[in-house]
């Protein structure tokens, strides 16, 4: 039952991805930017097509949608299987939780629209950062903090401890 409370870190986290781009959505159309801190912030919308920062974007259709699917399978599977794991430490539950979120809010978006929706635009001096959303900033932080985990001996659920045999 406790871990089943722990359901509700990626469902807010999705949550909160879902309700930021309706948002976005009701008051931009793409291409369309909004100074939120003028030469630093902008509230910017751009679709994504592709994964990471629009990596594979010029695959056809017919292979990204079905490459996405199956990959976000597998990763929904393999880190739900550890986020539920009985143990899991309550940090890495924590990392994993925002990763899982935030890998949802993105798979939703690509399942109803066949893109990620992007807003996210931060400018730095003269280089202009990749647009991003709520969903890929939890799924960041959730990859440092679970890295940070593992660098500090947390271990994976299922792995051997070192020196068993």
């Amino acid at each position: 039952m406790r871990r089943l409370f722990w359901l509700l870190l990626p469902l807010g986290v999705l949550t909160a991805d879902l309700a930021s781009k309706a948002w976005v959505l009701s008051f931009l159309r793409v291409g369309e930017s909004y100074p939120v801190i003028h030469g630093f912030f902008n509230l910017s919308l751009a679709f994504n097509r592709g994964a990471i920062f629009g990596s594979l974007s010029g695959l056809p259709d017919h292979i990204r949608g079905p490459l996405f699917f199956v990959a976000g399978l597998l990763a929904l599977g393999y880190f739900g299987w550890i986020f539920l794991s009985r143990d899991t430490r309550t940090f890495d539950r924590v990392a994993l939780g925002m990763i899982l979120g935030g890998a949802l809010g993105n798979g939703a978006d690509r399942w109803i629209r066949g893109y990620v929706v992007d807003f996210l635009d931060f400018v730095f001096g003269s280089w202009h950062y990749w647009t991003f959303n709520v969903a890929d900033s939890f799924i960041l932080v959730g990859f440092v903090l679970y890295v940070a985990g593992l660098l500090r001996g947390h271990r994976v659920p299922g792995a051997e401890a070192p020196g068993k045999p």
